[in-house]
């Protein structure tokens, strides 16, 4: 599942010391026999008992179809890790990483840390573009280079407390922005100078609501085509910051919203507001629906695709997609068995089916998307008609991993707050800060 961006913004300066430090290259590395008998070593971020166990048993199938190779996983493993030992290299480096920090794909890319993919794809007659919807394919590569494919998927879309709906007289989930904020009004409830229930928390703080995944209601396009920020050009990001300032002052203001959220449990514990009934629609990703089970929430959960702008209506259905990445140390001498573990991982059908039904996420496949063999919820069609949509998105690799997303989000976190009062100037400093960090980072 995906780890938001907690851990992303602290491993995305990390990474930047891969530039001057990795300087292995698919090229002597490759040249093992991948029929020889090897071990290899695969570093993973997940680390409950569950998800572990489901890596695990994806590791088992691998080995039963490739009896050659043995495959020793090592998981809970973040960026910062890969990053010291991508450094240091050696026996103790991994052959194979995945990651769930798509942000910095582009560093991994750019620096030389990952192998390219490419002439492993060409040798095995992949078809990429038939296989991976775009957006997959455009979060795993960097400026023509591939050095990550996509492993699972992340989709995102709008959770609503259905016996709080029937309450409020709400009859359907609101396909609109405008018809968003009048359902959660209708769903809030204040109690003296707090509330009973919030219809939804708007404040940036307020879990997967972050700038990043909501404009991508309004498709926008983060970059000009010399590479320069386009945030504040595209006309997206202001509908997008104006939009939410205003439910702000709708649903209260932004002191009474924030003195409320800091009731809130942990976003990944039973105590979640929207677990609690403290709100009664919440942006999330699809594995929130099996939290909500293991939680046992006491009313009837609805899922539906994120509303969309109202001269938009006719692409409703579409999110902001993420996800996994899987992809070769640059510094392993085991490049071609690596390739056929990450092929395996990334398209052989029932691989990646068996996966998603153990970790509940995504397929990242089209095949995978369409296989009869998907044992989820019911509800979890919803995230997979998400993830098919042609208008669905991702935030955009950049060459100094993504920086560029925590100062839109900096700058987010000021003007709902009230200070910066300017949006345009606002978004204009925005972009000229984005663009100095970028040529920083080249």
């Amino acid at each position: 599942m995906n780890r938001t961006a907690l851990g992303v913004l602290a491993s995305a300066a990390a990474i930047a010391l891969l530039t001057s430090a990795c300087t292995g290259s698919s090229g002597p590395a490759a040249s093992d026999d991948p029929n020889a008998r090897v071990t290899l070593t695969f570093w993973h971020g997940w680390s409950a008992p569950g998800e572990v166990k489901a890596v695990e048993a994806a590791i088992d199938r691998f080995e039963a179809a490739h009896p050659n190779v043995t495959v020793k996983a090592v998981p809970n493993i973040t960026d910062d890790k890969i990053q010291q030992a991508l450094r240091a290299g050696g026996s103790n480096a991994p052959d194979v990483v995945s990651s769930f920090t798509t942000d910095n794909v582009g560093k991994f890319c750019s620096s030389g840390a990952f192998a390219d993919l490419a002439p492993f794809v060409q040798k095995s007659g992949l078809d990429l573009e038939k296989t991976f919807a775009r957006p997959r394919l455009d979060y795993t590569q960097f400026e023509g280079r591939r050095c990550t494919l996509p492993l699972l998927g992340d989709a995102y879309g709008l959770y609503y407390n259905k016996d709080a709906f029937e309450e409020a007289g709400i009859t359907a989930p609101p396909k609109t922005w405008s018809a968003f904020d009048e359902a959660a009004r209708k769903l809030t409830k204040t109690k003296g100078d707090s509330y009973e229930r919030l219809g939804f928390m708007p404040n940036f703080h307020g879990y997967e609501s972050t700038p990043g995944h909501l404009v991508a209601q309004w498709s926008p396009a983060y970059f000009h085509e010399d590479g320069t920020s386009a945030v504040a050009d595209d006309p997206a990001f202001a509908a997008m910051f104006t939009w939410q300032k205003n439910l702000v002052e709708k649903l209260g203001g932004f002191r009474k919203l924030e003195a409320y959220r800091s009731t809130f449990g942990d976003e990944w514990g039973a105590k979640h507001p929207f677990h609690t009934g403290q709100v009664a629609m919440q942006l999330d990703g699809e594995w929130r629906l099996g939290m909500t089970a293991d939680a046992e929430v006491p009313f009837e959960v609805g899922v539906a695709p994120l509303p969309v702008p109202d001269d938009q209506a006719a692409d409703y259905g579409k999110g902001y997609l993420s996800g996994t990445i899987v992809g070769i140390a640059a510094t392993s001498r085991k490049q071609n068995a690596a390739w056929e573990f990450v092929k395996y991982l990334t398209t052989d059908t029932d691989a990646v089916v068996a996966f998603a039904n153990e970790l509940r996420n995504v397929p990242s496949t089209n095949a995978a998307l369409a296989s009869p063999k998907l044992k989820l919820d019911p509800r979890f069609r919803t995230f997979l008609d998400i993830a098919r949509h042609p208008k669905s998105s991702t935030t955009p690799a950049s060459v100094n991993g993504g920086a560029y997303q925590v100062t839109l989000q900096d700058f987010g976190y000021r003007y709902e707050a009230g200070k910066v009062a300017d949006l345009k100037a606002g978004l204009a400093e925005t972009a000229a800060r984005i663009d100095t960090d970028i040529e920083k980072a080249k």
